[in-house]
């Protein structure tokens, strides 16, 4: 069960870029799926305020902005615009005309399977964040591993 969970969680926490459509992608940024936020938020793990998340156990910040993560091309028209596997900004979708509703997004004659949620640049330092984390040591390498501590410790709750 936990093992079940823990996948389904790895698969909804993916990390993601939040590079423009022809950009490099850019390091430290993690995808926070919808259904993941909602549930932290009922048990008290998260702050929201405007644009900010903190994860109140690591004190850690994150600017988020309203995306999705592309998992499927539904339409088979062979993802003529390579999001599969990607997690893009609304804003980066304006350009494509892309029309969400819920877990679906049309762009033209290509539908797609997503999931809704947010993706967060961290605020602050790596250094900053590891001092200011609740936890008195911390054997984190970056960003990447202390997120992944986090929702190890998450799962244990659930």
């Amino acid at each position: 069960m936990a093992l079940a969970s823990l996948a389904s969680l790895a698969s909804l926490a993916s990390f993601a870029s939040l590079a423009s459509i022809h950009a490099p992608m850019l390091p430290n940024r993690v995808f926070f799926p919808q259904a993941l936020l909602d549930a932290w938020i009922a048990d008290e793990r998260v702050e929201l305020t405007g644009d900010e998340l903190l994860l109140r156990d690591e004190g850690r910040r994150y600017r988020i902005a309203e995306a999705v993560r592309v998992v499927s091309d539904v339409a088979g028209g062979g993802d003529a615009h390579k999001l599969l596997g990607k997690v893009k900004t609304r804003e980066q979708l304006q350009p494509l005309a892309a029309e969400l509703l819920e877990t679906s997004m049309i762009i033209g004659d290509d539908a797609y399977d997503v999931v809704p949620g947010f993706v967060g640049e961290p605020v602050g330092a790596f250094e900053t964040r590891v001092e200011v984390a609740q936890q008195p040591a911390t054997s984190a390498a970056n960003d990447e591993d202390l997120l992944a501590q986090f929702l190890l410790k998450s799962l244990d709750g659930l």
